[in-house]
């Protein structure tokens, strides 16, 4: 799909503009450097009309990633709320996936990073889940990345656009292996996350995931642990160790783009029995069901649109 090419309308500072006139410089300083933040929302198909999952959480997040790196975001909260609802009605989406992303200008070049001002954008448009359909029942071949991911410090737990290139890199190594997610390690050797989600187990009926100090602190995630609460599948917080995968009952990845998939092998060793497993589909299907407004419970984690 080629981005540039959707017609519709994106929310740009403030105003809602034509999609092919959403331009930026050459020289914007972001696009040398890597300095902005940025958010992956999705919003369903519910009984109410669309609605915009976990918006308060995303944008909060958003909101921390810019404090990090000393990003002053010119616009409230809510703003940016309303505009996520603003793009999906003007685009007329009953699902879609949003991305707001706040970035710097082309007012000056070089790492200092000073006078320049600060953009902000929300878009959306249709992007069906990241992985194949079948994925969800059969799982995934996830390879263990030679490249580590960066930890143990406030940028690299934030969502900066910047840190996404170990990612990128990642995930182009194992596509281009025959395998269809990566597995990424911290620098001690420790489980961190995969290239854009979070990382689970299953061992004994007990949820394992590694310490936020390793990886992104997920919207889904918090979505999962949750849903484990409320189903009353114990959850633990530990360091995993590549032994700890390999001896696992059931091993799952979990992110807003890719939703809740299950991981079948790691370096073509097959994780417990391979396909998806029991409470990794108890999850799955609680998610699902959670997402499309089709359960009482957590309401306040929808904003409906219509």
């Amino acid at each position: 799909m080629d981005l540039s090419k959707i017609n519709g309308k994106i929310w740009f500072d403030g105003e809602m503009i034509d999609w092919q006139d959403a331009n930026t410089h050459l020289l914007t300083h972001t696009l040398h450097y890597g300095l902005g933040v940025f958010e992956g929302v999705r919003a369903y198909d519910t009984d109410k009309g669309p609605s915009i999952f976990r918006l308060l959480d995303h944008t909060d997040r958003l909101f921390k990633s810019a404090a990090t790196v000393n990003m002053e975001i010119p616009y409230s909260k809510d703003i940016i709320n309303k505009a996520h609802v603003d793009v999906v009605k003007e685009n007329m989406l009953q699902e879609g996936y949003i991305r707001p992303m706040c970035f710097y200008g082309s007012e000056g070049m070089g790492l200092r990073a000073d006078n320049l001002k600060v953009h902000t954008m929300v878009a959306a448009w249709e992007w069906p889940s990241y992985m194949e359909p079948e994925a969800r029942e059969n799982g995934i071949k996830v390879k263990l990345s030679s490249y580590k991911r960066q930890v143990g410090n406030p940028v690299s737990n934030a969502k900066v656009n910047g840190n996404y290139v170990h990612s990128i890199v990642a995930l182009n190594e194992a596509l281009e292996g025959g395998f269809d997610e990566a597995l990424m390690l911290d620098a001690e050797g420790f489980v961190a996350e995969g290239s854009g989600e979070n990382f689970f187990i299953v061992k004994d009926d007990i949820v394992y995931s590694p310490k936020l100090d390793a990886c992104l602190d997920g919207i889904t995630r918090r979505t999962i642990i949750s849903l484990a609460d409320e189903l009353g599948i114990n959850f633990v917080e530990k360091k995993l160790t590549v032994e700890d995968v390999l001896e696992a009952d059931e091993s799952f990845f979990s992110g807003t783009a890719a939703e809740v998939v299950p991981i079948n092998s790691l370096d073509n060793k097959a994780i417990g029995s391979g396909p998806r497993g029991p409470v990794t589909e108890l999850l799955q299907r609680t998610y699902f069901e959670q997402v499309r407004g089709n359960r009482d419970s957590n309401l306040t984690w929808h904003t409906f649109v219509d």
